[in-house]
């Protein structure tokens, strides 16, 4: 019934525009007949709850009916935020002051809750870093964050009005990254997106990760703010294949450190995914988290978690050379 519910809802809520132009788009690309890939999309909404959007990014028309079944939708991705993430306890992960409060021992670097702090306190913060991270106390994808320097304003007082008047929710110490990591691409702290779910057994286990990377002088490494990403060999913690940005660009070397992705090894990643493990098995309330983790000289430390775990980023070509997608991976822990 839930299943109806949502493809019903979707139904009406579908943006038809932009999913006729993907059937354009589709077309011109392969050659396929627009009728048929209109009515193959409606019939993938229906049977596996794929979007538009999974359709054209996971190349659904390039599928077989077996091969659709193992992909994790849209819709079989909401099932699994429904199940194992109350929406009670969103206010955990989305507030940033309750997050670093909660996470405190994870985080391994300074901050301030700006919102009740001092004037004083900020000055004296602020003077001793020298360079600080300033966000809003809610938001995703690397909206609002600011990477400050104290040098670029009269005082530490004067960057203190220019944080009240736009709202910031905390600070905090800008984080150093390993060298090794810095090699790929400097401008951006390039974090660790590690997927935990809790399983039928109650312990937490680590589904999927990859790394993102920042690009195009950009000093956020975010996919919907001009990033790439890449995924993680779970065994090594090396990068598995190349990389790709959200207009479906791959990368086989980074465009402006001309740094080799694939195969890449990354410093520290038995102890990132410890953290990620010790991290998820102290969030009782939520049971499916994408943590974002940076890794510094001395080790990784915890940025922020995700309530809501993108679901397509590791299912699309070439990410997926056997075409079959992150369904199966899930089920060896959770019944879906």
């Amino acid at each position: 019934m839930k299943r109806l519910i949502y493809i019903f809802k979707r139904i009406l809520k579908m943006d038809y525009k932009n999913m006729f132009a993907t059937v354009r788009a589709i077309h011109k690309k392969t050659g396929k007949n627009s009728i048929w890939l209109f009515f193959d999309m409606v019939k993938c909404g229906l049977k596996y709850g794929a979007g538009y959007k999974d359709y054209k990014l996971n190349e659904f028309y390039n599928l077989t009916a077996a091969q659709r079944s193992t992909y994790v939708t849209r819709g079989i991705n909401n099932t699994i935020v429904s199940r194992l993430n109350p929406r009670e306890h969103y206010h955990i992960i989305e507030n940033k002051t309750e997050f670093n409060r909660r996470f405190a021992n994870f985080l391994g670097r300074e901050w301030l809750d700006f919102s009740l702090c001092s004037k004083e306190e900020f000055c004296d913060f602020a003077t001793r870093q020298g360079v600080i991270i300033a966000k809003p106390k809610e938001g995703t994808c690397g909206m609002g964050v600011e990477k400050l320097n104290v040098k670029d304003f009269a005082s530490a007082e004067e960057l203190y009005e220019h944080l009240k008047n736009n709202n910031c929710g905390l600070v905090e110490e800008c984080i150093t990254q390993h060298d090794d990591i810095n090699k790929i691409y400097p401008l951006s702290v390039n974090t660790l997106r590690v997927v935990t779910v809790r399983g039928k057994d109650g312990k937490c286990h680590i589904v999927y990760a990859f790394i993102r990377i920042g690009n195009k002088g950009k000093y956020v490494d975010n996919i919907n703010n001009g990033g790439m990403c890449a995924p993680i060999d779970l065994e090594s913690g090396k990068i598995q294949y190349a990389a790709f940005d959200k207009d479906s660009v791959y990368y086989e070397v980074h465009p402006q450190t001309n740094c080799p992705i694939a195969g890449y090894q990354l410093p520290f990643w038995k102890e990132s995914a410890d953290l990620c493990i010790k991290a998820a098995e102290s969030l009782t309330e939520l049971g499916y988290v994408g943590w974002d983790v940076a890794v510094r000289p001395e080790g990784p430390t915890l940025i922020e978690g995700n309530h809501f775990p993108g679901h397509d980023i590791l299912q699309m070509p070439p990410h997926v050379p056997d075409k079959i997608g992150m369904l199966p991976r899930f089920r060896e822990f959770i019944n879906i």
